[in-house]
Protein backbone atom coordinates (compact mmCIF):
# COMPACT_ATOMS: atom_id res chain seq x y z
CA UNK A 1 0.00 0.00 0.00
CA UNK A 2 2.99 2.11 0.83
CA UNK A 3 4.64 1.81 -2.30
CA UNK A 4 1.24 2.49 -4.29
CA UNK A 5 0.91 6.07 -2.42
CA UNK A 6 4.03 6.75 -2.90
CA UNK A 7 3.59 5.92 -7.00
CA UNK A 8 0.08 7.91 -6.90
CA UNK A 9 1.79 11.20 -5.11
CA UNK A 10 4.85 11.28 -7.73
CA UNK A 11 2.24 11.21 -10.71
CA UNK A 12 0.24 14.17 -9.02
CA UNK A 13 3.15 16.31 -8.18
CA UNK A 14 4.64 15.60 -11.97
CA UNK A 15 1.06 16.70 -13.65
CA UNK A 16 0.96 19.92 -11.60
CA UNK A 17 4.63 21.21 -12.82
CA UNK A 18 2.72 20.50 -16.12
CA UNK A 19 -0.65 22.19 -15.76
CA UNK A 20 -0.76 25.67 -16.22
CA UNK A 21 -4.01 27.31 -16.14
CA UNK A 22 -7.21 26.73 -14.63
CA UNK A 23 -8.44 24.16 -17.03
CA UNK A 24 -5.62 22.11 -15.90
CA UNK A 25 -6.14 22.95 -12.17
CA UNK A 26 -9.50 21.87 -12.50
CA UNK A 27 -8.44 18.74 -14.50
CA UNK A 28 -6.61 17.47 -11.68
CA UNK A 29 -8.94 17.93 -9.15
CA UNK A 30 -11.70 16.28 -10.94
CA UNK A 31 -8.54 13.52 -11.34
CA UNK A 32 -7.22 13.18 -8.13
CA UNK A 33 -10.05 13.84 -6.03
CA UNK A 34 -13.15 13.38 -8.03
CA UNK A 35 -15.49 10.83 -6.69
CA UNK A 36 -14.34 8.01 -9.20
CA UNK A 37 -10.63 9.33 -7.85
CA UNK A 38 -8.04 6.71 -7.19
CA UNK A 39 -7.69 7.74 -3.65
CA UNK A 40 -11.37 7.22 -2.81
CA UNK A 41 -10.50 3.45 -3.80
CA UNK A 42 -7.29 3.35 -1.38
CA UNK A 43 -10.52 4.61 1.23
CA UNK A 44 -12.36 1.74 0.30
CA UNK A 45 -9.38 -0.64 1.08
CA UNK A 46 -9.12 0.18 4.16
CA UNK A 47 -11.91 -1.90 5.98
CA UNK A 48 -10.21 -5.00 4.48
CA UNK A 49 -6.94 -4.38 6.12
CA UNK A 50 -6.11 -5.91 9.88
CA UNK A 51 -7.15 -3.52 12.74
CA UNK A 52 -3.69 -2.41 13.58
CA UNK A 53 -2.85 -1.52 10.25
CA UNK A 54 -6.48 0.65 9.89
CA UNK A 55 -5.65 3.55 11.79
CA UNK A 56 -2.16 4.57 10.12
CA UNK A 57 -3.02 3.99 6.47
CA UNK A 58 -6.20 5.86 6.90
CA UNK A 59 -4.16 9.12 8.43
CA UNK A 60 -1.60 8.59 5.69
CA UNK A 61 -4.53 9.09 2.87
CA UNK A 62 -5.58 12.14 4.58
CA UNK A 63 -2.40 13.68 4.82
CA UNK A 64 -2.10 12.77 0.83
CA UNK A 65 -5.67 14.09 0.02
CA UNK A 66 -5.05 17.61 2.34
CA UNK A 67 -1.46 17.93 0.17
CA UNK A 68 -3.11 17.43 -3.47
CA UNK A 69 -6.29 19.84 -2.12
CA UNK A 70 -3.80 22.78 -1.23
CA UNK A 71 -1.12 22.20 -4.31
CA UNK A 72 -4.64 22.36 -6.26
CA UNK A 73 -6.68 25.30 -4.95
CA UNK A 74 -3.56 27.32 -4.71
CA UNK A 75 -3.21 27.41 -8.37
CA UNK A 76 -6.37 27.91 -8.81
CA UNK A 77 -6.03 31.38 -6.70
CA UNK A 78 -3.16 32.18 -8.78
CA UNK A 79 -5.12 32.12 -11.88
CA UNK A 80 -7.86 34.15 -10.18
CA UNK A 81 -5.91 36.75 -9.24
CA UNK A 82 -3.91 36.49 -12.54
CA UNK A 83 -7.00 37.06 -14.68
CA UNK A 84 -8.23 39.95 -11.85
CA UNK A 85 -5.30 41.81 -12.54
CA UNK A 86 -5.02 41.87 -16.05
CA UNK A 87 -6.93 44.41 -17.61
CA UNK A 88 -7.85 43.03 -21.17
CA UNK A 89 -8.98 46.78 -22.16
CA UNK A 90 -5.85 48.72 -21.19
CA UNK A 91 -4.44 49.49 -24.32
CA UNK A 92 -1.25 47.92 -25.73
CA UNK A 93 2.60 48.79 -26.48
CA UNK A 94 2.71 49.93 -29.84
CA UNK A 95 5.97 48.31 -30.86
CA UNK A 96 8.61 50.55 -32.39
CA UNK A 97 8.69 50.02 -36.58
CA UNK A 98 11.86 50.57 -38.21
CA UNK A 99 12.46 52.28 -41.90
CA UNK A 100 14.91 53.24 -43.76
CA UNK A 101 17.26 56.00 -43.29
CA UNK A 102 16.43 59.12 -45.38
CA UNK A 103 20.06 58.97 -47.05
CA UNK A 104 19.21 55.33 -48.38
CA UNK A 105 15.70 56.26 -49.57
CA UNK A 106 17.14 59.73 -51.14
CA UNK A 107 19.92 57.29 -52.54
CA UNK A 108 17.07 54.97 -53.80
CA UNK A 109 14.79 57.72 -55.30
CA UNK A 110 18.10 59.41 -57.72
CA UNK A 111 19.06 56.01 -58.72
CA UNK A 112 15.47 54.81 -59.74
CA UNK A 113 15.35 58.08 -61.79
CA UNK A 114 18.81 56.95 -63.85
CA UNK A 115 17.81 53.84 -64.45
CA UNK A 116 14.49 54.81 -65.96
CA UNK A 117 16.80 57.07 -68.33
CA UNK A 118 18.48 53.35 -68.97
CA UNK A 119 21.57 53.74 -66.54
CA UNK A 120 23.38 50.35 -64.59
CA UNK A 121 23.87 50.76 -61.18
CA UNK A 122 28.04 50.06 -60.44
CA UNK A 123 29.27 49.89 -57.14
CA UNK A 124 32.72 49.43 -56.21
CA UNK A 125 34.95 49.26 -53.11
CA UNK A 126 35.58 52.52 -50.80
CA UNK A 127 39.41 51.71 -50.36
CA UNK A 128 40.84 52.25 -53.68
CA UNK A 129 44.51 53.08 -55.16
CA UNK A 130 45.95 55.91 -56.17
CA UNK A 131 45.94 55.28 -60.04
CA UNK A 132 42.12 54.53 -59.99
CA UNK A 133 41.43 57.60 -57.66
CA UNK A 134 43.51 59.92 -59.37
CA UNK A 135 45.53 59.01 -61.86
CA UNK A 136 43.26 57.34 -64.26
CA UNK A 137 40.90 60.49 -64.05
CA UNK A 138 43.51 62.93 -65.28
CA UNK A 139 44.28 64.27 -62.13
CA UNK A 140 48.12 65.45 -62.39
CA UNK A 141 51.06 64.07 -59.66
CA UNK A 142 51.01 68.23 -57.73
CA UNK A 143 47.12 68.55 -57.43
CA UNK A 144 46.39 69.37 -54.06
CA UNK A 145 43.67 66.47 -53.89
CA UNK A 146 46.64 64.01 -53.60
CA UNK A 147 47.98 65.59 -51.07
CA UNK A 148 48.32 63.50 -47.29
CA UNK A 149 45.67 66.42 -45.94
CA UNK A 150 43.10 66.18 -48.63
CA UNK A 151 42.66 62.18 -49.04
CA UNK A 152 42.71 59.62 -46.23
CA UNK A 153 45.70 57.42 -46.96
CA UNK A 154 45.76 54.15 -45.40
CA UNK A 155 49.03 52.50 -43.84
CA UNK A 156 49.14 49.30 -46.11
CA UNK A 157 51.80 48.07 -48.34
CA UNK A 158 51.02 50.20 -51.60
CA UNK A 159 50.32 48.73 -54.58
CA UNK A 160 53.66 48.22 -56.90
CA UNK A 161 51.84 49.23 -60.14
CA UNK A 162 48.78 51.32 -58.86
CA UNK A 163 50.35 53.17 -55.68
CA UNK A 164 49.52 53.95 -51.97
CA UNK A 165 45.62 52.48 -51.12
CA UNK A 166 43.36 55.20 -49.65
CA UNK A 167 39.58 56.08 -48.91
CA UNK A 168 38.00 56.97 -51.88
CA UNK A 169 37.32 60.61 -52.37
CA UNK A 170 34.81 60.34 -54.54
CA UNK A 171 32.97 57.41 -56.83
CA UNK A 172 34.31 57.70 -59.62
CA UNK A 173 37.11 54.56 -59.41
CA UNK A 174 34.11 52.51 -59.66
CA UNK A 175 33.79 54.16 -63.19
CA UNK A 176 37.39 54.08 -64.20
CA UNK A 177 37.05 50.52 -63.36
CA UNK A 178 33.32 49.88 -65.62
CA UNK A 179 35.77 51.45 -68.30
CA UNK A 180 38.75 49.48 -68.27
CA UNK A 181 36.35 46.29 -67.86
CA UNK A 182 33.47 46.76 -70.95
CA UNK A 183 33.13 48.68 -74.42
CA UNK A 184 31.45 51.33 -75.28
CA UNK A 185 27.88 52.15 -75.46
CA UNK A 186 27.65 52.44 -72.19
CA UNK A 187 25.87 54.12 -69.05
CA UNK A 188 26.57 54.29 -65.32
CA UNK A 189 26.12 55.41 -62.02
CA UNK A 190 27.70 55.00 -58.82
CA UNK A 191 26.24 55.65 -55.76
CA UNK A 192 28.24 55.11 -52.26
CA UNK A 193 30.01 56.41 -49.48
CA UNK A 194 32.98 58.80 -49.94
CA UNK A 195 35.51 59.98 -46.92
CA UNK A 196 37.11 63.50 -47.18
CA UNK A 197 39.57 64.86 -44.12
CA UNK A 198 37.42 68.29 -43.96
CA UNK A 199 36.17 69.65 -40.95
CA UNK A 200 32.73 68.83 -40.00
CA UNK A 201 30.29 71.56 -39.34
CA UNK A 202 26.72 72.26 -41.11
CA UNK A 203 27.44 71.52 -44.27
CA UNK A 204 30.74 69.41 -44.44
CA UNK A 205 31.27 65.76 -43.54
CA UNK A 206 34.16 63.74 -43.01
CA UNK A 207 32.04 60.99 -44.47
CA UNK A 208 29.22 61.08 -46.87
CA UNK A 209 27.82 60.38 -50.04
CA UNK A 210 27.40 60.52 -53.64
CA UNK A 211 26.11 59.50 -56.70
CA UNK A 212 28.23 59.81 -60.39
CA UNK A 213 27.08 58.97 -63.66
CA UNK A 214 28.79 58.76 -66.82
CA UNK A 215 27.40 57.44 -70.29
CA UNK A 216 29.88 56.78 -73.76
CA UNK A 217 29.28 56.24 -77.35
CA UNK A 218 29.78 57.48 -80.33
CA UNK A 219 27.39 60.42 -80.93
CA UNK A 220 26.91 61.97 -77.64
CA UNK A 221 27.48 65.54 -76.95
CA UNK A 222 26.74 68.26 -73.94
CA UNK A 223 22.92 68.48 -75.50
CA UNK A 224 22.30 64.65 -74.64
CA UNK A 225 23.95 65.39 -70.85
CA UNK A 226 21.69 69.15 -70.04
CA UNK A 227 18.57 66.82 -71.28
CA UNK A 228 19.50 63.76 -68.84
CA UNK A 229 20.07 66.25 -65.98
CA UNK A 230 17.26 68.48 -66.70
CA UNK A 231 15.00 65.26 -66.33
CA UNK A 232 16.21 64.68 -63.20
CA UNK A 233 15.58 67.62 -61.31
CA UNK A 234 11.99 67.41 -63.09
CA UNK A 235 11.85 63.81 -61.20
CA UNK A 236 13.24 64.82 -58.07
CA UNK A 237 12.77 68.49 -57.37
CA UNK A 238 9.68 69.87 -59.43
CA UNK A 239 8.04 69.45 -62.64
CA UNK A 240 8.43 73.10 -64.11
CA UNK A 241 12.53 72.96 -62.83
CA UNK A 242 14.98 74.73 -64.59
CA UNK A 243 18.70 74.10 -64.96
CA UNK A 244 21.83 76.64 -65.46
CA UNK A 245 24.55 76.02 -66.59
CA UNK A 246 28.48 77.83 -65.25
CA UNK A 247 31.73 77.08 -66.97
CA UNK A 248 34.23 75.69 -64.13
CA UNK A 249 36.83 73.44 -64.28
CA UNK A 250 37.19 69.82 -63.24
CA UNK A 251 40.39 67.10 -64.49
CA UNK A 252 38.51 64.66 -65.57
CA UNK A 253 36.24 66.64 -67.41
CA UNK A 254 36.51 69.08 -70.56
CA UNK A 255 34.13 71.21 -71.40
CA UNK A 256 33.59 71.41 -67.44
CA UNK A 257 30.11 72.87 -65.59
CA UNK A 258 28.45 73.49 -62.27
CA UNK A 259 25.02 73.36 -62.74
CA UNK A 260 21.93 74.95 -60.44
CA UNK A 261 18.62 74.23 -60.48
CA UNK A 262 15.66 76.93 -60.35
CA UNK A 263 14.16 77.17 -56.76
CA UNK A 264 11.66 75.20 -56.03
CA UNK A 265 10.48 76.95 -53.03
CA UNK A 266 9.49 80.47 -54.35
CA UNK A 267 10.58 80.13 -58.55
CA UNK A 268 12.72 82.99 -58.11
CA UNK A 269 9.90 85.38 -57.13
CA UNK A 270 10.89 87.83 -55.26
CA UNK A 271 8.92 87.56 -51.56
CA UNK A 272 7.83 89.67 -48.46
CA UNK A 273 10.16 87.05 -47.04
CA UNK A 274 13.68 86.02 -48.04
CA UNK A 275 13.27 82.81 -49.39
CA UNK A 276 15.30 80.28 -46.90
CA UNK A 277 16.63 77.82 -49.84
CA UNK A 278 17.79 80.20 -52.07
CA UNK A 279 18.38 83.05 -50.24
CA UNK A 280 16.43 85.23 -53.07
CA UNK A 281 18.85 84.54 -55.69
CA UNK A 282 16.32 81.88 -57.75
CA UNK A 283 19.07 79.25 -58.09
CA UNK A 284 20.39 76.47 -56.31
CA UNK A 285 23.96 74.52 -56.65
CA UNK A 286 23.14 70.96 -57.10
CA UNK A 287 26.23 69.59 -59.19
CA UNK A 288 29.09 69.39 -61.30
CA UNK A 289 29.24 67.77 -64.68
CA UNK A 290 31.20 67.91 -68.20
CA UNK A 291 32.33 65.96 -71.10
CA UNK A 292 34.59 62.83 -70.24
CA UNK A 293 38.42 64.20 -70.93
CA UNK A 294 39.77 62.38 -74.18
CA UNK A 295 42.61 61.64 -71.33
CA UNK A 296 40.55 59.90 -69.27
CA UNK A 297 39.38 57.94 -72.01
CA UNK A 298 42.33 56.49 -73.23
CA UNK A 299 43.51 55.88 -70.16
CA UNK A 300 40.82 52.95 -70.22
CA UNK A 301 41.66 52.01 -73.45
CA UNK A 302 38.74 53.66 -75.01
CA UNK A 303 39.59 55.63 -78.06
CA UNK A 304 38.49 58.89 -77.75
CA UNK A 305 39.30 59.55 -81.04
CA UNK A 306 35.76 57.45 -81.88
CA UNK A 307 33.80 57.88 -78.55
CA UNK A 308 32.98 60.62 -76.70
CA UNK A 309 30.49 60.74 -73.52
CA UNK A 310 29.46 63.02 -70.14
CA UNK A 311 29.78 62.79 -66.51
CA UNK A 312 27.98 64.24 -64.08
CA UNK A 313 28.04 63.73 -59.81
CA UNK A 314 26.26 64.92 -56.90
CA UNK A 315 26.01 64.94 -53.68
CA UNK A 316 23.58 62.98 -51.50
CA UNK A 317 23.10 65.18 -48.31
CA UNK A 318 22.98 67.95 -50.53
CA UNK A 319 19.86 66.69 -52.13
CA UNK A 320 18.07 65.69 -49.37
CA UNK A 321 19.01 68.70 -47.38
CA UNK A 322 17.91 71.13 -50.38
CA UNK A 323 14.90 68.66 -50.99
CA UNK A 324 13.27 68.29 -46.82
CA UNK A 325 14.55 72.00 -45.73
CA UNK A 326 17.30 70.34 -43.62
CA UNK A 327 20.12 72.84 -42.14
CA UNK A 328 22.66 70.78 -41.04
CA UNK A 329 24.51 67.68 -42.61
CA UNK A 330 25.51 65.91 -38.74
CA UNK A 331 21.43 65.45 -38.12
CA UNK A 332 21.77 63.07 -40.81
CA UNK A 333 24.29 60.93 -38.18
CA UNK A 334 23.75 61.42 -34.66
CA UNK A 335 21.12 58.93 -35.31
CA UNK A 336 18.45 61.23 -33.27
CA UNK A 337 14.84 59.04 -33.90
CA UNK A 338 13.11 62.91 -33.52
CA UNK A 339 15.00 63.62 -36.46
CA UNK A 340 14.65 60.40 -38.44
CA UNK A 341 11.42 59.48 -37.72
CA UNK A 342 9.98 62.39 -40.46
CA UNK A 343 11.03 60.53 -42.86
CA UNK A 344 9.49 56.78 -42.18
CA UNK A 345 6.66 57.31 -44.55
CA UNK A 346 8.92 58.64 -47.75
Amino acid sequence: MENELKILEEEFLKDCQQACGAKDAEGLRVKYLGRKAQINQFFSKIPTLEPTQRGAYGRELNILKQKMSAIIEKKLNERQNLEESLDLTYPGIKPQRGSRHVLTTVTETICDIFQKQGFIVAQGGEIEDEWHNFTALNFPTDHPSRDAFDTFYLNLDQDKKNGRYLLRCHTSPSQIRVMCQNKPPMAVISPGRVYRPDEVDATHSFMFHQVEGFAISENINFAHLKGVLLDFAKGFFAKDARLRFRPHFFPFTEPSAEVDVSCFMCNGKKKETKCSVCKDKGWIEVLGCGMIHPNVLDTCNIDSQKYQGFAFGLGVERMAMLKYGITDIRLFYENDLRFLEQFNQL
